[in-house]
C-alpha cells in the first residue's frame, strides 16, 4: 500500500504535548486566513467576520514521516471546515518539522481556501508563504501568512483578503480541533 493511502498518527510523547500539537494546528489553520491589509484595493472597506471551524486531524493523510536526529519531518494533507461568515473548506498541506529536543514545531507549505466570504460567489484563495513556529510544551505559536488571490483567478473576478484571529475551543470525540474566528475581510476585484 502506498504511504499516501495510510493514515499514521503523529508521535505523541504525553497527552499535554498532543493537546499542544492539536491546539497549534487550530492556530495554524486560523491564522492561515490572515493577510496583509496592504494587498487590498485602495478604498476597500474592511468588513467584520466571525464564525467557527473544525480542523479534521482524524481524516488527515500522512504522506511521509522522515526521522531526523532530533525529531521528524512530516508531510500531510488536512481538511479544515469553516462556518459562519466564511463558509467552505481549507485544504492544508503542511510540511511539519518536529524537533523534540528543542520542543519546537515549524510548519511551512501550501494551503487553499475554497468557499464564500460574507455570502459572496465562490472564491479560491491561496497561500504558499506561511511559516509557523510552535513551542510544543506551552502551545505558544507565532507565524506569518499571506492568503490572497489565486494565480488562477480571472482578471475580472472578485477575491478577498482576510485578517482573522483564532481561539481554540476544544477537541471533538474523534480528536478533531474546534475553534472560533473573528476579524475582517476586504473585497477586491470586480
Amino acid at each position: 500500500m502506498h504511504t499516501s493511502q495510510v493514515r499514521r498518527p503523529i508521535p505523541r510523547r504525553t497527552p499535554r504535548r498532543w493537546f499542544a500539537s492539536a491546539l497549534c494546528g487550530v492556530l495554524v489553520v486560523g491564522v492561515a486566513l490572515s493577510t496583509a491589509a496592504t494587498s487590498a484595493a485602495p478604498g476597500a472597506q474592511a468588513l467584520p467576520v466571525s464564525g467557527t471551524g473544525v480542523h479534521s486531524f482524524s481524516t488527515a493523510i500522512i504522506h511521509s514521516q522522515v526521522p531526523t536526529e532530533s525529531g521528524m519531518i512530516q508531510r500531510s494533507s488536512d481538511i479544515v471546515t469553516l462556518q459562519g461568515d466564511l463558509e467552505g473548506h481549507l485544504l492544508y498541506h503542511p510540511t511539519s518539522t518536529f524537533d523534540y529536543e528543542a520542543g519546537t514545531l515549524v510548519n511551512t507549505g501550501t494551503q487553499v481556501f475554497s468557499g464564500t466570504v460574507l455570502g459572496s460567489d465562490p472564491v479560491i484563495l491561496h497561500d504558499d508563504r506561511f511559516r509557523f513556529e510552535v513551542d510544543l510544551e506551552t502551545g505558544a505559536m507565532t507565524g506569518a501568512v499571506y492568503l490572497g488571490r489565486s494565480n488562477d483567478t480571472p482578471a475580472a473576478a472578485t477575491w478577498f483578503d482576510c485578517d482573522l484571529a483564532i481561539v481554540g475551543t476544544g477537541v471533538t470525540d474523534d480528536g478533531d480541533a474546534t475553534f472560533a474566528y473573528e476579524g475582517s475581510c476586504r473585497r477586491n476585484g470586480a
